[in-house]
């Protein structure tokens, strides 16, 4: 049977590009490969009350679209806990403190630290947020990496390790593996380095209620409702355009449609035999952006006991194998959930470890930062991205030294009747759940107005 417009992908982007097609009067048909909606947004329920957002869990000022559409399907936000005093690790020192850094650093860190975010704030601003391969100097930039930059202005040995634990922890990805054009793009895209690290008024400020993934089903049903046809564990394997409409061949069935919109991840798009093939440019940009590597990881307690020491559970620090962790208590909870990433170079070690041996090494990191008490949950898990077949890793795509200067512009360029979605083609909040949606609602508006 034929419909208006498919979707490839229930995720965020995938949601958003239904719904908007819907509201344009398209009948549409979403397929996902797994067999649930959210895409890399998952959530699991430990017991009957506890649940962990094993994905993408976060939204902050800026994140309109998400904030909008939690109103909008009437599910709570609360914001992380982020009272008390925060920890720092640097050559084996554990430094407690409020506000951005501690003051106990010296002021040789600090004069550094400070030039370099000032000269990367300098740099971001100056990226064109919709063609950063039209900045002044774009291959130049393209041509090195984050790393490269970060060595040529941290000369400072604290300063460096503080940085990285931030870049780490934004991209999940190794700095030399990351285009500083691209870095600089994906800054600016999220206003700044200074609200992607931060929870107080930043990125990583509010979550939803039962987890992101309970969001997106919310919306599935809200939009099965409205007509919109979902068709799970149907992974596309063809998509044939040599004629009107465009077809669709999965596993199972035939799906033939107007217009078809793609939301997956770039790493696999070139595993679906189009037909014709992609351009060579849209190729290289699919393959050129990898995803990033994590392991999240969970430590459950009888309670927040870092809570009753005056403590945020926020802390960084350069020890391996967890460089960054969060309080992920859910309000109204009596126990207590410290979450820390294992990410780049590291998950890829890591995820190659027996669990008992990563869960020992997880935990004595915790305790590192949080005391013995840490060291003895009461339950510990972890979640490795790039083990899922549909996904890859997380959080999303990051760009190569070279891709956005000479391929960036086929990003969001058609191929005939496929148009793309996905949080990797987002100008605004790139990589972020926000992008995702903003990106879903530009292509459905793409096709409504071609």
């Amino acid at each position: 049977m034929e419909t208006d417009v498919i979707v490839l992908g229930a995720g965020f982007a995938g949601l958003a590009a239904a719904e908007r097609l819907s509201e344009h009067g398209y009948s549409v048909r979403v397929l996902e490969a797994r067999d649930r909606v959210g895409g890399r947004a998952r959530t699991d329920w430990i017991d009957d009350h506890l649940w962990l957002d094993l994905g993408g869990q976060w939204i902050g000022p800026g994140h309109e679209q998400m904030y909008a559409l939690a109103e909008r399907l009437d599910v709570p936000i609360w914001s992380m806990y982020t009272l008390g005093r925060h920890l720092l690790r640097l050559d084996g020192r554990t430094r407690a403190f409020k506000g951005f850094m501690p003051l106990t650093l010296s002021p040789t860190t600090y004069a550094a630290f400070a030039w370099a975010l000032l000269r990367l704030e300098w740099l971001t601003r100056r990226i064109p947020l919709d063609a950063p391969w039209q900045a002044n100097n774009a291959a130049e930039l393209d041509r090195q990496s984050l790393g490269d930059w970060l060595r040529q202005n941290l000369r400072d040995r604290h300063a460096y390790s503080i940085f990285r634990a931030a870049t780490d922890a934004i991209f999940a990805a190794h700095p030399d593996d990351i285009s500083l054009l691209h870095a600089l793009f994906y800054l600016r895209s999220s206003d700044g380095i200074n609200k992607l690290t931060s929870s107080d008024n930043g990125a990583q400020q509010d979550r939803v209620e039962a987890g992101m993934q309970g969001l997106a089903e919310t919306w599935q049903e809200q939009l099965a409702g409205a007509g919109v046809e979902f068709v799970l564990g149907e992974p596309a394997r063809t998509v044939e355009q040599s004629g009107d409409p465009v077809r669709v061949d999965t596993d199972h069935a035939s799906h033939q449609a107007r217009r078809l919109i793609c939301t997956l991840p770039p790493a696999l798009i070139p595993e679906i035999d189009f037909r014709p093939a992609l351009p060579d440019e849209r190729h290289q940009w699919c393959e050129g952006l990898p995803p990033g590597r994590v392991i999240k990881c969970f430590a459950v307690y009888d309670q927040p006991f870092w809570r009753d020491r005056g403590l945020s559970g926020q802390s960084a620090g350069d020890e391996p194998p967890v460089h960054v962790t969060f309080d992920a208590t859910p309000p109204g909870e009596d126990r207590g959930v410290l979450m820390g990433f294992i990410e780049g170079r590291e998950a890829e070690h890591w995820a190659g470890v027996r669990k008992e041996e990563r869960r020992a090494a997880v935990l004595a990191a915790f305790a590192r930062y949080f005391g013995d008490d840490a060291g003895q949950p009461l339950r510990y898990l972890d979640h490795i991205w790039q083990d899922e077949p549909w996904s890859r890793g997380c959080y999303a795509g990051v760009a190569r030294p070279g891709i956005q200067s000479t391929v960036g512009h086929a990003a969001r360029e058609p191929h005939g009747h496929v148009f793309w979605a996905g949080t990797e083609t987002a100008t605004r909040y790139n990589g972020y759940l926000e992008g995702a949606v903003r990106s879903g609602f530009r292509a459905a508006d793409k096709i409504a107005t071609s």
